[in-house]
């Protein structure tokens, strides 16, 4: 074939000539420049090349990363793990990981099978899909599965592709991810989300005797999510130095997630420290706290053991519902509490239900929804809680977790798009946050891997200029 044969097949005559004519019109000064991007812009939005790989999360666990081609580039997407310890509840609602099952391998939780699935049968059904087609991609890759909870593919092949393919659809309109994120979603503005960020880990998170999981600090007096930042930063630093002082230099452990876990066994112990470190750090008043309790994993029948760390249990310190209610109740009192999640078991929905009604505080579902959308409309039906922990890895895909969201909001609950205990650097939950505008954001400690979530955040704020909204006092419904 001549070149000029070439040139008629491809119709490449008239398409330089129109890049031409728009360099002119647009008197670029550098025309080569121009040509260059006015051509690429020409090319057809498609998926070319899926691959996926096996890597490791912030506790050493395998997990996927993809990169997903396009005529334009490569975007690369890695999902968080869900719990995969013996001592995990069993997540019998939530989308299934796709492991190998191979003991003689990272203790069988290797992913070379979800690996092989999205390099095989998911490249094969997604290559030349349109990737800002968000619900189509996740609808192919739903049908090819085929089961409720993802346990052919795997929720974690399936995530982390359809990250990738809506990195790659936000390329494609040349917009920010989180901007195509809130197009997906039907909205038309975007929010940044108040942070819960951890400063305390207890459960198994934390080396401690503190029996709930998390103390988070949330700062809804700040100006913008800078501030926020600040402030929550300065408070983790003081408390550091509280705990430091109090309890001795050997005693300031750290947790999974890079919050702190000093040796204490009682929740008040640890919420006298976070509030000695916010009067220090100067924010009394414009930083609130929440706790994350996953009482699921102290459930014992019908009664909780909040010594179940402890080294030398008594027995003696089991509480009823009734008497978690009143412990509750107290703690909102005392201290500025103004969220509590899974402060039952995830069967408990009766004291669950009673809490909520009392409206001490926002109570936030977590192991009893699994983000699942028909646990969630059983929950709004009974009035169980009145606020979504999102995990979208217990999802499956990215227009599944914008769905449930809007489902949550649809009945004014709140939604914190939140961090799993494996995590990666990437900060999609940022730009998701952001996007659908849920208010609140669980990202873990201001440190280690968990900083990229925050530094996105900055990134957005600062990108999106006068136009950037924090969610603030209006953190539940923003």
């Amino acid at each position: 074939m001549s070149v000029q044969e070439y040139l008629d097949k491809h119709l490449l005559s008239r398409k330089i000539e129109d890049a031409v004519n728009a360099a002119v019109r647009a008197k670029a000064p550098d025309p080569i420049l121009f040509i260059a991007n006015h051509m690429k812009k020409a090319v057809s939005p498609v998926i070319t090349k899926i691959k996926a790989r096996q890597i490791l999360d912030s506790q050493g666990i395998p997990t996927v990363e993809v990169d997903l081609f396009t005529n334009k580039g490569s975007y690369r997407a890695s999902v968080p793990s869900s719990d995969v310890s013996p001592s995990a509840p069993m997540a019998i609602h939530d989308a299934i990981e796709l492991r190998d099952s191979d003991n003689a391998k990272y203790f069988g939780n290797g992913v070379s099978k979800a690996v092989s699935i999205i390099n095989d049968k998911i490249s094969e059904a997604l290559v030349g899909m349109d990737p800002q087609q968000q619900s189509q991609i996740d609808q192919a890759m739903i049908d090819l599965d085929k089961t409720d909870n993802k346990s052919v593919l795997g929720a974690n092949a399936m995530l982390a592709v359809s990250i990738a393919a809506c990195k790659a659809g936000a390329a494609e309109k040349e917009v920010p991810l989180y901007k195509h994120i809130s197009d997906l979603s039907g909205k038309s503005s975007t929010v940044l989300p108040v942070p819960m960020i951890t400063v305390i880990s207890g459960r198994k998170h934390g080396g401690d005797n503190l029996a709930v999981q998390e103390i988070m600090v949330m700062p809804l007096g700040a100006t913008d999510f800078a501030e926020a930042m600040q402030m929550a930063v300065e408070t983790y630093h003081h408390l550091k130095a509280v705990i430091t002082e109090k309890h001795g230099p050997t005693e300031c452990n750290v947790g999974d997630d890079g919050s702190l876990a000093p040796d204490i066994s009682c929740i008040t112990d640890g919420l006298d420290l976070v509030i000695e470190a916010i009067d220090k750090a100067g924010y009394n008043g414009r930083i609130k706290l929440a706790l994350n309790i996953a009482a699921t994993d102290f459930c014992v029948g019908k009664k909780y053991d909040m010594d179940f760390k402890g080294p030398n249990k008594s027995g003696q310190n089991f509480k009823t519902g009734e008497e978690l209610i009143e412990m509750y109740t107290k703690l909102c009192t005392d201290y500025p509490i103004i969220s509590i999640a899974q402060p039952f078991d995830k069967d408990d929905w009766e004291n669950s239900k009673v809490f909520t009604a009392l409206e001490h505080c926002q109570v936030v579902g977590d192991d009893m929804l699994m983000s699942n959308s028909r646990r969630v409309e059983r929950a709004i039906k009974d009035f169980t809680c009145n606020a979504l922990l999102l995990k979208v890895n217990q999802v499956g895909t990215v227009t599944e977790a914008i769905e449930v969201v809007k489902q949550a909001k649809d009945a004014n609950w709140g939604v914190v798009v939140s961090n799993r205990s494996g995590e990666t650097d990437d900060s999609f939950i940022s730009d998701l946050a952001v996007g659908i505008g849920t208010g609140q954001i669980k990202a873990g400690a201001p440190s280690g891997e968990r900083i990229s979530k925050y530094n996105q955040l900055l990134r957005i704020e600062e990108e999106l200029g006068s136009g950037a909204v924090y969610a603030g006092q209006n953190w539940r419904s923003p």
